[in-house]
């Protein structure tokens, strides 16, 4: 019976969430964060990792308001979003350890003047300029999977190509833009830029 009257409640907020309710948002975020971030801190360790990840779940069902379904599971609904989430951030992990491992350890030899010159916001700024010349096709696959965080079977599924050619067209990618720091002595930022913003 209190099951019931609560599944009613948590409806009819789905309800007004989805026509844009904030007060109904700020109940659900109350109701489920605390059982969210509980879930987070399992498979990522860190207190300060499942805070961000709680927030980017609701940030998303925020995003998404209009296309909830009051009679589905919004708890379903919530850990779904949340596993996602999970999985990006390990392969966004298993990318940046791989890519370490590659970097060849002169990469990382830098003089004090040149250290203390670099910001990460110029990094930032100076990758964006390079990937923004790179082909086109190259650009779009490259985003979806460094922005948009897609595994490579989600992008070769949605441009209707192989895996192979996303994996090559990302490889090349990351070649280029590591080829064109290096030579400018920023390599050593390439990581963090890259895959800790």
């Amino acid at each position: 019976m209190i099951e019931s009257r609560m599944l009613k409640n948590e409806n009819r907020l789905v309800k007004q969430l989805k026509a844009s309710d904030v007060a109904a948002f700020d109940q659900l975020f109350e109701g489920y964060s605390s059982r969210l971030f509980g879930f987070a801190i399992n498979y990522l360790k860190t207190e300060s990792e499942a805070e961000e990840l709680v927030q980017e779940v609701f940030v998303r069902v925020w995003e998404n308001r209009q296309s909830l379904k009051p009679d589905q599971s919004f708890k379903a609904y919530l850990y779904t979003i949340a596993l996602n989430q999970i999985r990006k951030h390990f392969r966004k992990r298993a990318v940046a350890l791989n890519y370490l491992s590659q970097l060849d350890s002169s990469d990382f030899e830098m003089d004090s003047k040149t250290e203390d010159s670099l910001d990460y916001q110029s990094v930032l700024e100076r990758i964006d300029a390079i990937v923004d010349q790179l082909p086109e096709r190259k650009k779009q696959i490259f985003l979806k999977s460094r922005k948009e965080g897609k595994s490579s079977k989600d992008i070769a599924e949605e441009l209707a190509i192989s895996v192979g050619t996303v994996d090559n067209q990302i490889s090349s990618a990351l070649k280029i833009i590591r080829e064109i720091l290096t030579r400018e002595n920023l390599a050593v930022l390439l990581f963090f830029a890259l895959f800790l913003n």
